[in-house]
């Protein structure tokens, strides 16, 4: 079974913010087959981002797009809501979320849903 790992916003700019390749990083952490993916939403809040910011969080968000296209990441279509309602909304047992979130985070455990997150701005851990 192949595991889905939903990144949000946040982590995605992470790894530019904080020089993390969490790509690598999953490899290394998760010893099952995986694939990655992120709602629809997630691009809309980047492109916001990268209209309405400056400095390094613009930055980060044109890295976290360039990253969604060239990585080869999943885009899951969504309705209209909150992003991170949309997010725990499709998440099971087969998902898991990587997120620095914090309320996000606790929902989605509340929920049996197993989290990836950034430690110590240098690795990532699975939970």
């Amino acid at each position: 079974m192949i595991k889905k790992i939903v990144l949000d916003t946040n982590f995605l700019m992470v790894c530019e913010q904080f020089n993390v390749d969490i790509f690598s990083e999953i490899d290394r952490i998760c010893t099952f087959k995986y694939k990655l993916y992120i709602v629809d939403k997630t691009i809309d809040e980047l492109k916001k981002v990268i209209e309405e910011q400056k400095g390094k969080h613009k930055f980060a968000a044109k890295i976290a797009l360039q990253f969604v296209k060239k990585k080869g990441i999943s885009v899951i279509k969504t309705k209209k809501g909150y992003v991170d309602d949309l997010i725990l909304d499709l998440l099971d047992e087969n998902h898991i979320l990587a997120t620095q979130d914090v309320l996000l985070k606790k929902r989605a455990v509340k929920k049996g849903i197993r989290t990836i997150s950034m430690r110590s701005r240098k690795y990532l851990i699975l939970k």
